[in-house]
C-alpha cells in the first residue's frame, strides 16, 4: 500500500485513487525562458519516481505537464514584466522562438536523466480559450473584480485560502511585502493581465474584458489540469517554492470555478537543491545545467544517483565535491552489477519486495537504495542477481540494461605497478603487492580480481 506525505494535509496518508487503479497525476512543468537547472530536475527526479512506483504498484497513470510559455511575471506578486519576453528581447529572439528553444532543451534533459515523458504536454498559450472560461464563470460568481491592469481574484471571498500554506498568509502587509496597485487584499491575485496601453506585447490575445491581454501564471495550470484530468484529481505535484503562492491560488481557483472540495487529493513537494548552502534560482543567475555538468565529466545518470542520497522531502546541499563522491559511489556500483550481468534470471521475490516497501514508504529512495547494495552483497546466484537488480531499474531508471564495459586507458606509470604487483604476488610477498595496490589506489585506479583476471578501472 503506497503512503504518500500530502502537503495539503501534513500527514503521510495512504494512497486511495478516486476511479479504483486509475490516477490523474499533474506534475507542474518548466516557464521556458531559459535553461532548466539541476535543482529544477531533481523535483523531475521525484515525481518520475512517484509515476514509477504507482505503475510498479498496478496503477494506470494518465500524467499531464504543463509548459509555461506566457504569464509568469518576473514577480510572484503580479508585477513586472512576463519573464518569456522579456529574456527574448535581450536574445534577439521572438518569444515564441525562445520558448520553443528551451522547450526543445528540457525534453533533451529529461531523456538524458532517462525521464518518463508525460502521457499529455500542455502548452499555456495552446489553451487560451479554456482559460478565458474559467476567468468568466469565476466572474459569474462573484469571485473577481476588475483593475486598471486586470481581472483579480478576490481572496476574501474564500475563508479557508490559503488552508495549505507552509507559513502565515495573514501576516503579508500590504505595501512591504506586496505592491497592492488595485487589488482589494494583498493575497489576491490576477486571473486575466491587461495589455499595456504604451506597448504591444507579443503575447497577447483578445479577450471579454478591455482590449487584448494575457493569463495569469496560476489560471493555466488549473485550467489545462481541469481539461485533461476532470474538475477533481488524484495527485499535484511540484517543488516545495510553488506550495505558497502558486499552488494556493491554483486551489482557490479551482475549488471556486468547480466547488468541489478537494479539487486535488494529495499534493507533493520535493525539497530545494541547495548551491553552497543556498537556494539555487534562475533569478539569482547562479545556476548549473546538466549540460554543465557532462562538461565537467560528470554523465547525467550520476547526478540522478547523488539525488538518491536524500528523501525528496529533504534539503539536498550541491558542491561538485559532493558530487564528485557520488560520482564514485555510482561507478561503484556500475561496475559491481557489470560483474553480475547474466542472462535469463529470475528476480528475488523478497529482495524486491523489501525495495518496494521503502518505496511505497513516501518514496524513501535512501533505504530502497541500501537493499539495492545489500543484494549486490548476498550469496543469490548472479543470474537472479541480475534479473532482481534490472526489475528494481524499473523504478530507479537508471538504464542498467544498456549499462556497457568502458574501457580504460591504462598510463604506462600504472601499467608498470600492476606488473611489479603481479610478479610480487607469484613470489608470495603480499606486503610489498598490497603496498602497490594502495599506491595504485592513491593515483586514481582500483584492480578488481575477475575469474583470475585483472581489471582497472578508474577509482
Amino acid at each position: 500500500m503506497l503512503k504518500i506525505y500530502n502537503t495539503l494535509t501534513r500527514n503521510k496518508e495512504e494512497f486511495e485513487p478516486i476511479k479504483k487503479g486509475q490516477v490523474g497525476l499533474y506534475t507542474c512543468g518548466p516557464t521556458v525562458y531559459d535553461y532548466s537547472h539541476i535543482g529544477n530536475y531533481r523535483t523531475y527526479i521525484f515525481e518520475d519516481m512517484l509515476k514509477r512506483v504507482l505503475i510498479a504498484d498496478g496503477f494506470k497513470v494518465k500524467h499531464v505537464m504543463n509548459i509555461t510559455d506566457v504569464g509568469h511575471l518576473t514577480s510572484d506578486a503580479d508585477t513586472g514584466e512576463d519573464k518569456v519576453e522579456k529574456r527574448s528581447k535581450e536574445r534577439g529572439m521572438t518569444a515564441w522562438e525562445l520558448s520553443e528553444f528551451y522547450t526543445k532543451s528540457f525534453f533533451e534533459d529529461m531523456k538524458r536523466l532517462n525521464l518518463i515523458k508525460a502521457d499529455i504536454t500542455c502548452k499555456a498559450t495552446d489553451h487560451i480559450k479554456e482559460q478565458i472560461e474559467m476567468v468568466e464563470t469565476l466572474e459569474k460568481k462573484g469571485l473577481t473584480y476588475k483593475t486598471e491592469d486586470g481581472i483579480y481574484f478576490d481572496t476574501s471571498k474564500l475563508p479557508d485560502y490559503g488552508r495549505m500554506a507552509t507559513v502565515d498568509i495573514s501576516q503579508i502587509e500590504a505595501g512591504k511585502r506586496v505592491e497592492m496597485g488595485g487589488k482589494r487584499n494583498p493575497t489576491d491575485f490576477a486571473l486575466w493581465k491587461f495589455s499595456p496601453k504604451d506597448q504591444k506585447r507579443q503575447m497577447e490575445w483578445k479577450s471579454p474584458w478591455s482590449g487584448t491581454g494575457f493569463p495569469g501564471w496560476h489560471i493555466e495550470c488549473s485550467a489545462m489540469a481541469s481539461k485533461y484530468l476532470g474538475k477533481q484529481f488524484d495527485i499535484h505535484c511540484g517543488g516545495i517554492d510553488l506550495a505558497n503562492i502558486h499552488h494556493i491560488n491554483e486551489i482557490a481557483q479551482s475549488e471556486g470555478c468547480f466547488g468541489i472540495k478537494p479539487w486535488v487529493n494529495y499534493w507533493m513537494h520535493g525539497e530545494f537543491l541547495l548551491l553552497n548552502s543556498e537556494k539555487m534560482a534562475k533569478s539569482k543567475g547562479g545556476f548549473i545545467t546538466i549540460k554543465d555538468l557532462e562538461e565537467k565529466g560528470f554523465e547525467p545518470m550520476i547526478y540522478k544517483f547523488f539525488t538518491y542520497t536524500a528523501h525528496y522531502r529533504k534539503q539536498l546541499n550541491f558542491t561538485f565535491e559532493i558530487l564528485e563522491g557520488a560520482k564514485q559511489g555510482f561507478e561503484r556500483l556500475k561496475r559491481k552489477v557489470l560483474n553480475i550481468k547474466e542472462a535469463k534470471g529470475k528476480a528475488n521475490e523478497g529482495f524486491y519486495a523489501r525495495f518496494m516497501d521503502h518505496m511505497n514508504d513516501d518514496l524513501n529512495m535512501p533505504n530502497a537504495m541500501s537493499v539495492v547494495w545489500e543484494i549486490l552483497e548476498s550469496k543469490l546466484n548472479k543470474k537472479d542477481k541480475y534479473a532482481t537488480i534490472l526489475k528494481m531499474d524499473e523504478i530507479l531508471g537508471l538504464d542498467i540494461s544498456n549499462w556497457k564495459e568502458e574501457s580504460v586507458e591504462v598510463p604506462d606509470e600504472i601499467q608498470k605497478l600492476i606488473d611489479d604487483r603481479e610478479k610480487a604476488r607469484k613470489n608470495k610477498d603480499w606486503k610489498k603487492a598490497d603496498e602497490i595496490r594502495k599506491d595504485i589506489i592513491e593515483k586514481g585506479y582500483v584492480l578488481e580480481d575477475i575469474n583470475g583476471k585483472i581489471k582497472v578501472n578508474k577509482a
